[in-house]
Parts: structure tokens; C-alpha cells; sequence
């Protein structure tokens, strides 16, 4: 990890590594979130939102505004939200405000949630109880978790939706998550897989074959900023590409999980950051 926090410490110190952090993480308001899934959906693709850190106040609150925002400008409808774990009647006030303006709601981890066990418990348990009335919610699961293979195999019924994400970098959490592919992809519900693999998004693409999926069944997730062309070749092919965006002002965290995560990307940001002649 020492690596990667003295390459964002060099990030957050220069003129260009400001615009570098801005072409994964478009900014810290709500404003900023807007006008880029606005971009983003002039691009052709759906979208996804997420916000980074938790809400200096109301997460009922930030997230409502940021729902009206999307819908004043006629991007609310298609668009989904990653909302954290918070309290049910919290999250039935944000579900109630997304149906009204056709955005769904996907819950995921917050920095408090451990993956290991108890927060995959509670993320799971909010999401079965937002089913009740809103049964478009959707749950991220991430395949390098050991118990997550029975997780999918209990939550791939139908108009269930899974965001699977990959986790760790390792040739066994690859395998893990085809294996929870293989599950999702063979169930009645709606995969997303998350991830910006080559390898994984081909044998994705080659599994939804085999299983008889169409297009519209399931979609591929990439993070905004992240192989932008290979987003355009996979849509170009007929794919369901959505692009998952960030904002907030936890940018910091956010980078460092995801070149821990991959720690490919650190060669790209590092070679950003030299000046051209």
C-alpha cells in the first residue's frame, strides 16, 4: 500500500494530479454528480451513482436532493443509486423518493460494513426488508468472499438484482467470481457484473451466451474514467453497459481501494503524472 498512498499524496499536491483525480472521481458535490452523469448519458450509457463517504448529514437528506437534481434535469428515469447501509425507515424515505422518479436503489458497503460477516448480514437483512415494497432493490456482493457463492445462490431469484464485484486481485478470486457468474447468470434474477477485467468480462459475455441471456437481462458495470474505450467496444458489440460514477468528497479512499484492488491502474496514474515535453 505504500506505493499507492505516496503516489495519491503526489496527486492531490499538483495542479495535474487534481485533473487526473477528476477524471475518476468528477467531484464533491451534488452538482458535480449531475453534470456528469448528464455527460455520460450523452455518451450512450446508463448510469449508476455513487456517493464516497458518508453524508455530513441526513443520508435521507443528500440523497433526496441529489434524486430532485437528476430529475430536474431529466436524468433521474434509468439512472441507479448505490446508497450505504443506513436505517430502514432511512432508506424507505430514499427508495420512496427513486421510485417516484424511476431510479432504483442498490445498496452497498459503507466504511463501517464489514465484508467478513456482520455487515454482509445487515446489507443483505435492509435489502430483504426494502424488498417488501420496493422490489427493484438491488445488493452488492463481492465474489472473493467465501460465503458470497450461497449468498448468490439465495438471492438469484426472480427480479432479484446483484451487483458482483471482484474483490481481491488474485487468480483465486477469479475463480471465485466465475463461479458466482455461473450462479447469477444461471439464475432467474438480474446480474451486474462489476468488473474491469478483460478475462473476466469475456468469459461474463461467453456465459450469458451459454445460459441463453439476452442483452437486456443483464448488464456489464465499469467505474467512470476507467477504460473508457473498452466501454465503447463492449456497447458497440450490444451490450448493457452501465457507467458506475463517484462523488464526494472521500476521493482519497476511494483511488486507494481501487489501485489496491488492482494495482495495474497504479502504472497509469504514475505515467499521468508525467509532465509531456
Amino acid at each position: 500500500m505504500r506505493p499507492v498512498r505516496d503516489s495519491l499524496m503526489l496527486l492531490s499536491r499538483s495542479v495535474l494530479g487534481r485533473r487526473i483525480v477528476r477524471t475518476f472521481v468528477p467531484g464533491d458535490r451534488v452538482d458535480d454528480a449531475v453534470r456528469a452523469v448528464a455527460e455520460v448519458r450523452t455518451a450512450g450509457f446508463a448510469v449508476g451513482v455513487e456517493r464516497l463517504g458518508a453524508p455530513a448529514g441526513s443520508a435521507v437528506a443528500e440523497y433526496r436532493t441529489l434524486i430532485d437534481r437528476l430529475a430536474d434535469a431529466g436524468l433521474a428515469t434509468g439512472t441507479d443509486l448505490t446508497i450505504g447501509v443506513v436505517p430502514l425507515d432511512e432508506a424507505r424515505k430514499i427508495c420512496r423518493t427513486a421510485a417516484g422518479a424511476g431510479t432504483t436503489v442498490t445498496v452497498g458497503a459503507t466504511d463501517a460494513d464489514t465484508d467478513a460477516g456482520a455487515g454482509v448480514d445487515a446489507r443483505i437483512a435492509l435489502v430483504a426488508a426494502l424488498r417488501a415494497d420496493f422490489p427493484g432493490v438491488g445488493v452488492v456482493l463481492d465474489a472473493a468472499l467465501p460465503r458470497t457463492e450461497g449468498d448468490c445462490r439465495a438471492l438469484a431469484g426472480t427480479g432479484s438484482r446483484v451487483r458482483l464485484v471482484r474483490g481481491a486481485d488474485s487468480a483465486e478470486a477469479d475463480k471465485a467470481y466465475v463461479r458466482c457468474l455461473k450462479v447469477l447468470l444461471g439464475g432467474a434474477g438480474y446480474p451486474i457484473v462489476a468488473t474491469h477485467d478483460p478475462r473476466l468480462l469475456e468469459i461474463a459475455v461467453a456465459l450469458a451466451s451459454r445460459y441463453g441471456r439476452a442483452p437486456a437481462t443483464y448488464e456489464l458495470q465499469l467505474r467512470y474514467g476507467v477504460r473508457p474505450a473498452e466501454q465503447q467496444r463492449l456497447a458497440g458489440t450490444g451490450e448493457q453497459v452501465r457507467v458506475l460514477l463517484p462523488y464526494g468528497p472521500d476521493w482519497y479512499g476511494y483511488l486507494a481501494a481501487q489501485l489496491a484492488e488492482r494495482p495495474a491502474n497504479l502504472s497509469l496514474l504514475l505515467t499521468s503524472l508525467i509532465p509531456r515535453k
